[in-house]
């Protein structure tokens, strides 16, 4: 008696899902884009005549508009809060900068009341953020 030997059939990649898995792939990549999505404020930048670049990594931001109202790490604040919010940041990273972003027509008193609290917290890693005029 012979035997039949049954042909062997390659692997079978099923492409009807793809679609599906590429679609939910795409999705995945929006949402965490999203995640480290800076917020800015819409302010007038000053002008300096040296500058110095700093790493953007590892820093907090302080918004200040022209009307004097603040802004940490882009979600608006007041100056009661803002003494808690570097101090929290400063005991997880003592190295962290701290950004003052503050409008070229803001009143100094508001700059001052968020100098004041850096000097009480004695915080000395400070930088003032101006337009860049290599641009």
């Amino acid at each position: 008696m012979k035997v039949k030997r049954r042909k062997r059939r390659g692997p079978i990649v099923p492409t009807n899902a793809m679609s599906d898995i590429s679609f939910l792939l795409l999705i995945f990549i929006m949402v965490v884009s999203l995640i480290t999505y800076r917020k800015e404020v819409k302010i007038d930048y000053p002008e300096a005549e040296y500058q110095e670049v700093t790493n953007a990594d590892k820093n907090m931001e302080i918004w200040i508009d022209k009307k004097g109202l603040l802004y940490f790490n882009g979600d608006e604040t007041d100056l009661s809060n803002i003494e808690g919010l570097i101090a929290d940041g400063v005991v997880l990273d003592p190295a962290i900068r701290i950004h003052i972003i503050a409008d070229k027509n803001t009143p100094y008193k508001y700059i001052d009341g968020v100098l004041d609290i850096l000097k009480l917290l004695q915080h000395r890693t400070v930088s003032f953020v101006v337009k860049d005029s290599s641009k």
